[in-house]
């Protein structure tokens, strides 16, 4: 059976994206192979689409033909589309009875406002529709050699956001660290520092394994494995930028077993 035969059978499965409504959809990590069918069809059948800086431009041109293209993508330290700005230009095109995907990297409820961005629809009285997908973290831990989870290692996985590292409504990095379960870090590259720090206040030993995930699942990616002690001047030496996640934790320890790099503590 070809691929486009099997993507036929499924296709009755798939609901109708009906004029006026918004979907909110997650684009995965960055691989293509990463987006659901609902997405794909999605993308076939949008009038408008709204993308982020982290979704590959590639996967447009499953695009139809006269879609509206709007790239309102955000960057750390650059110009970017304001989130207000982005939520009245979703409500401005459903309101012209368009079929508007907002697409955006990872999974659109983790770390992707998508929840605001919902809640800005519902109060607008716009329908809408989350279609999940493939969360950033877990994407790039998988193809890293990483295990998110591994029996008699972790009995939970943490994720959480380092770009408010240091400032007052910051979390609390010490209590995360006494939990003593993997800590999977979005959007903290640029405080790897201040975070390492906090977390060694808090009782991580120096000689915790850690990973800096860059590009994850693109042809860009490049993995570092590091240390507690080590990881923000290692990636400094290295010169790591974003997109990039940060894994600390004794799963990171995994890799080198899984991909036979036994030898190397460093890698990019």
């Amino acid at each position: 059976m070809s691929l486009n035969e099997a993507i036929q059978r499924l296709r009755p499965e798939l609901k109708a994206f009906e004029p006026g409504h918004v979907w909110l959809a997650g684009a995965g990590p960055g691989d293509r192979g990463s987006l659901t069918l609902d997405v794909i069809s999605a993308l076939s059948h949008a009038d408008a689409i709204v993308y982020d800086a982290l979704v590959d431009p590639s996967v447009l041109s499953a695009a139809r033909e006269g879609a509206e293209i709007h790239f309102v993508g955000k960057r750390g330290g650059q110009e970017s589309a304001r989130q207000d700005d982005i939520t009245a230009l979703l409500v401005h095109l459903a309101g012209k009875q368009k079929r508007v995907l907002r697409l955006k990297g990872g999974d659109p409820y983790i770390f992707g406002r998508g929840g605001e961005e919902a809640l800005a629809l519902a109060q607008a009285g716009i329908p809408f529709r989350i279609l999940t997908g493939v969360t950033s973290a877990f994407g790039a831990l998988a193809s890293a050699g990483i295990p998110a989870t591994m029996r008699g290692m972790n009995k939970a996985v943490i994720l959480a956001t380092g770009h408010a590292a240091g400032a007052e409504d910051d979390l609390d990095w010490a209590a995360l660290a006494r939990t003593g379960q993997p800590i999977v870090v979005y959007m903290g590259l640029k405080n790897l520092e201040t975070i390492a720090i906090a977390l060694l206040e808090g009782g991580l030993p120096g000689s915790t394994p850690v990973a800096i995930l860059m590009a994850a699942t693109t042809p860009n990616e490049r993995v570092l494995v590091s240390t507690l002690a080590r990881a923000a001047a290692d990636t400094r030496e290295a010169r790591i930028i974003s997109p990039a996640l940060i894994v600390v934790g004794d799963i990171v320890s995994m890799r080198a077993e899984l991909t036979g790099d036994r030898e190397a503590s460093r890698s990019a």
